[in-house]
């Protein structure tokens, strides 16, 4: 039974209703760029239920599926994305590329000539001749549409606009272009693509008044980076300018190459159009119009979309060019948000104009957003800080032209000049090679292994090692003496003087420092040795080991030789050790290890590397040395080199890839325990295998673990919350133990037994499962010793002492003498610390109105968003504290320079220690002032910086609503609006102005460092901070002044050595761990 058309319409009508109130509430939206789209997407899914009625529909009466199409896309304001799953419409057809596009452009040409106006009746009619059916009918899209009417608009351009220019003035062309621009249909409906990539073409009056802005030469090359259909490019075009040409989307890159035959086109994502380029196109001009936020692999909003394409081009554009840029009204200089991007930007390039446009100049695109024109002169600013010519208001096009013309300045010359040829060039090598990687052919894949390859070759190609510089090599000499406990008296001190027990080492000089122990330690005295190392006899002559230190070596190689009780089986993934009989299967004996407990200034790294020598001269030439961090690579070639070591042959675990074997016939890995706990991944062995395949199931040389604690909690451990798991480190470690039982392991760690579970990873010292003590297993031993507490730990390391296992030596205090030194603040200093109280007792109190305001918290003080306003106080209150800390310590500098100065004349070194170098702040400042002035600097640097930064950054100004749960709790949550942006608190924004207003206000007060280093002069100051760079007064032609020295990363070890050689008399250091180990001269 056929329906008749009134019932079509009534059924229709009845379904749609039910969605009505929906599409009423989208339909204005849906006109603006803002749209989402996944809006959109519920809409369409709410009309599902009428689509299902219509496909029903459209099989009765196919005559009228046209009109119900198009009746259902007039409501919708979007292509036909609904309709074309409706059988049995036709399914969407394949367009060709952008032949049909450009036949319509070339029949919109005499329209827009003949100044008619194109409906949509018009576009209609000429886009369904070329491609076989309606866009109701799935055959075009709209977006199609609208690009070929841009196209038009190129064409028309290319063919008249220089005959209009060289007609009228600029203010007369600009209303001509204006015409021309009216005459175009409204763009109303988006695709997919175009919302994704953010495809909002350059209206073409605003592109006419960029291209007066980048004043275009025939002597420039102009590159446009998003060159969309060309609107921007036709301008350079017609000024008589090479074009460099890209666009990521295929359809409009089609569109380009038929529009501008003779110019290169490429396809490259231009937040990275400079790595792509030919490195020898240098563009003298950038127009561009990149995507405010919106990035070809995100899905989401990325809001430095804009920074990242304009800093690619910035760094494309030749030394002296011009760069002009279309983006959104927010990214501005003026704008708080964007302002230090900006002043980055002009270390390279300088802002010479930037004024707001209204957002009707887009009304025709389908959106009335309000945009921005910048300008960049690729040439440093003078004063970063400073953007000149740039306004705050938006400007409507003909205010826009006359601001443009009234403060631009003249462009520079450019330094160079761009390549000639560009026309004729095909595209570029790095372009074909970009392309390539989107489709690899066989030949491509092949060239990149061969590179790949030859690049692992570099990266794992050893070190050549020179031979070991030894001198003559003996069996170091000592008698055994008996040791009783009546050899010294034992005081009622908690430390004792300690020397060596049960041996004399002849030849030996003492440690250069007093040594004490515990006096637990002390009451026991370690077993009689029999172990005679292999050394170099000048080690012992010219004292570069002290006594101390060879008994190290002695007890650690007595140790060393045996084995720890009973036989072991250990599973395949070296995590589970089992006690075995002895005719097991594969049972392993352990080789007992040794534990160096020794504190600072006894020389742990040079025991270590004695050790390693002596194995080394007895032909065990393999060695692991694992410690804490990268740093300490040096320092343990130091060491090694002081004991006649070549330091290449220290390598390090990272010279070589995971998984590779390692091509080392003899030499001491260096890794950190970071690196050790890296696993087996993508096919590649953990870096233990690895280690454990270089070393060999038979390796009997040195393992050392360097700062041992670091693999603490090696074992599972009960915690407040339930037992804890253990630790990748530890685990790690007990793996690369366990995988080389044979091997000779050294523990180094002054702080290897403050907790019962440091010792979790120290299996070899026999502490169970091996009947030297009783203990069955590692979660007995740990159990046993948290009843016992400390006094059991102590026992512990007693009786591992008493075994030839373990030692742990102190620097002596005795003869220090400590002494408070006051300091009187003097009324200018009152007055300072005052002002900064009441500076902060302001912020305070606006930071308690701020939060209510922003509606964090209630009128009444009732917390409404517990996160916000707990980040909120906290950053305010441990910036505080970090504040008034360097103010105070700021402030006693001068009772503290007078004593150093006293010091001085009584002959004294000097040691200062510091929390902070204040270098975060000298950054800050210094990207406030032109390089060139570096030499000559006027500048203050003050703990202030941290308040200032922190109400940038944390001071509360987001805008937060208010709502209720289920049960009418009251909270709040952050506003945003439709872009995703937050929405501020105007009240807060002025609070946060007028604090940073006040606070700049107060007196600098210089940093304790700087102070004491500009005072004394980095002639005499070594200073050990790891500061890259610092400011240091010099005089020159008899001034003195403050110029900025860079410092290497070698630094440190230089002035420790200035300082141990006497060279500078004041050292001075930042860092809790520094060791003053580092020479054997220790300090005493």
């Amino acid at each position: 039974m056929m329906l008749t058309q009134t019932k079509l319409t009534l059924i229709l009508d009845k379904r749609l209703a039910q969605s009505h109130q929906d599409i009423e509430n989208l339909e204005a939206s849906v006109t603006q760029l803002k749209i989402k789209y996944h809006e959109l997407t519920q809409l369409f899914n709410q009309a599902s239920a009428a689509i299902g009625i219509i496909s029903e529909l459209t099989a009765l009466l196919p005559q009228t599926s046209t009109e119900i199409c198009a009746a259902l896309e007039s409501i919708f304001q979007f292509e036909h994305c609904s309709i074309v799953d409706a059988k049995p419409l036709q399914e969407v057809k394949q367009l060709s590329p952008t032949h049909p596009l450009i036949q319509v452009a070339n029949q919109l040409v005499p329209f827009l000539k003949q100044e008619e106006t194109i409906t949509n009746t018009v576009i209609s009619r000429l886009m369904t001749e070329p491609s076989g059916g309606s866009d109701a009918e799935g055959y075009w899209l709209w977006k199609d549409a609208y690009e070929a009417l841009e196209a038009a608009q190129v064409m028309l351009i290319q063919k008249q606009g220089q005959e209009l220019f060289n007609k009228f003035d600029h203010s007369k062309a600009l209303e001509e272009i204006e015409r021309i621009h009216r005459l175009c249909l409204t763009h109303t409906r988006r695709s997919e693509t175009s919302i994704q990539l953010q495809q909002f073409s350059t209206p073409l009056p605003l592109s006419y008044i960029a291209s007066i802005a980048a004043q275009i030469t025939p002597d420039d090359l102009v590159l446009e980076p998003s060159a969309g259909t060309g609107i921007l490019a036709s301008f350079a075009h017609i000024s008589g300018a090479q074009l460099l040409l890209n666009e990521i989307c295929p359809k409009r890159r089609g569109i380009l190459s038929e529009l501008f035959p003779n110019t290169p086109v490429s396809g490259f994502n231009a937040e990275q159009i400079d790595d792509y380029l030919n490195p020898e196109y240098r563009p003298t001009v950038v127009v561009m119009n990149p995507p405010f936020s919106a990035s070809p692999k995100m899905a989401k909003r990325n809001q430095f979309a804009t920074l990242k394409h304009l800093n690619s081009a910035l760094f494309r554009l030749l030394d002296g060019g011009r760069l002009v840029a279309i983006t959104a009204n927010w990214f501005s200089p003026l704008n708080y948000e964007w302002c230090e991007s900006f002043i980055k930007l002009q270390h390279s390039a300088k802002v010479v104009f930037s004024g707001g446009i209204e957002g009707h100049v887009y009304a025709k695109h389908g959106t009335t957003i309000e945009t921005r024109l910048t300008v960049f002169d690729k040439s440093p600013s003078d004063n970063l800080g400073v953007f000149d010519n740039c306004f705050d208001a938006t400007f409507s096009l003909s205010d826009l032209l006359k601001y443009v013309k009234i403060f631009m300045p003249e462009r520079q010359t450019p330094t160079d000049t761009p390549l000639a040829g560009v026309k004729e060039k095909a595209l570029t090598e790095r372009t074909a090679i970009a392309i390539a990687i989107n489709h690899p052919s066989k030949d491509v894949l092949i060239q990149h292994k061969t590179n790949q390859l030859q690049s692992k070759s570099e990266h794992q190609k050893a070190p050549r090692v020179k031979n070991f510089c030894t001198g003559d090599v003996i069996e170091l000499p000592y008698t055994i003496r008996d040791w009783n406990g009546n050899n010294h008296e034992i005081s009622d001190a908690l430390y004792e003087t300690y020397e060596p027990q049960t041996l004399l080492i002849e030849g030996a000089t003492e440690h250069p420092s007093s040594l004490v122990q515990s006096a637990a330690m002390a009451s026991v005295a370690p077993p009689k040795p029999s172990y005679k190392p292999r050394l170099p006899k000048r080690l012992i002559n010219d004292g570069i080991l002290s006594s101390a230190q060879l008994e190290s070596v002695i007890y650690a190689g007595e140790s060393h030789s045996k084995f720890l009780k009973g036989n072991y089986q250990i599973d395949d993934t070296l995590d589970i050790v089992s006690v075995a009989p002895e005719d097991a299967q594969q049972a392993v004996q352990f080789r007992r290890g040794y534990f160096i407990g020794d504190s600072t200034g006894v020389g742990k790294g040079r025991q270590v590397s004695a050790i390693i020598l002596d194995n080394y001269l007895q032909g065990r030439k393999k060695a692991l040395w694992i410690s804490k961090s990268d740093t300490l690579l040096e320092d343990a070639r130091r060491d090694w080199k002081a004991l006649g070591g070549n330091p290449d042959q220290i390598v390090s675990l990272s010279h070589f890839r995971q998984g590779e074997p390692i091509e080392l016939t003899e030499g001491i890995i260096f890794a950190t325990y970071a690196t050790l706990r890296t696993e087996a991944k993508q096919g590649k062995k953990s870096r233990v295998e690895q280690l454990i395949d270089w070393c060999g199931k038979d390796f009997q040389g040195v393992i050392v673990f360097d700062e041992a604690h670091a693999m603490s909690n090696a074992s599972s451990e009960k915690g407040k919350r339930g037992m804890k798991k253990p630790s990748l480190q530890g685990v790690a470690g007990l793996r690369l133990q366990n995988g080389l039982p044979n091997a000779r392991v050294l523990y180094v760690s002054a702080t290897g037994a403050t907790t019962i579970n440091n010792l979790a990873y120290a299996q070899r010292l026999g502490l169970w499962m091996s009947g030297e003590f009783p203990f069955a297993s590692q979660a007995d031993f740990v159990a046993q010793m948290e009843k016992g507490g400390i006094a059991a730990l102590e026992v512990v390391s007693r009786d591992l002492k008493a075994l030839g296992l373990y030692t742990a030596r102190s620097l002596s205090y005795e003869g220090v003498e400590y002494d408070i030194l006051e300091h009187q603040l003097t009324e200018g200093q009152i007055a300072i610390y005052n002002a900064y109280a009441d500076a902060f007792q302001v912020i305070h109190q606006n930071l308690e109105a701020a939060l209510e305001a922003t509606n964090i918290t209630s009128p009444n003080g009732k917390t409404r968003n517990r996160n916000a306003k707990s980040a909120a106080r906290s950053a305010f209150e441990s910036n505080k504290q970090r504040f008034f800390n360097h103010l105070i310590t700021s402030m006693k500098c001068p009772t503290l320079i007078k004593s150093i100065e006293q010091d001085f004349s009584n002959g004294h070194a000097i040691i200062l220690q510091i929390i902070s170098t204040d270098e975060a702040l000298l950054d800050r400042r210094l990207a406030d002032i032109p390089t060139s002035e570096w030499n000559d600097l006027q500048i203050d640097i003050t703990p202030r910086e941290y308040v200032m930064d922190y109400l940038m950054h944390s001071f509360p100004v987001q805008l937060h609503e208010v709502y209720t749960d289920e049960e009418g709790n009251e909270y709040s949550r952050p506003v945003t609006d439709s872009e995703g942006k937050p929405v501020f608190c105007s009240k807060a924004l002025r609070q946060r102005e007028n604090l940073i207003e006040r606070l700049g206000l107060l007196p600098a007060v210089p940093g304790a460092l700087d102070q004491v280093v500009q005072h004394f002069g980095y002639e005499n100051v070594a200073e050990v901070t790891g500061r890259s760079k610092r400011i240091v007064r010099e005089t020159k032609g008899g001034r003195e002044r403050l110029a900025l020295q860079k410092r290497s990363g070698s630094a440190n070890l230089a002035e420790t050595q200035a300082f141990m050689d006497d060279k500078k008399r004041i050292l001075i250091f930042s860092e809790l761990e520094f060791r003053l180990n580092n020479s054997r001269n220790c300090l005493s």
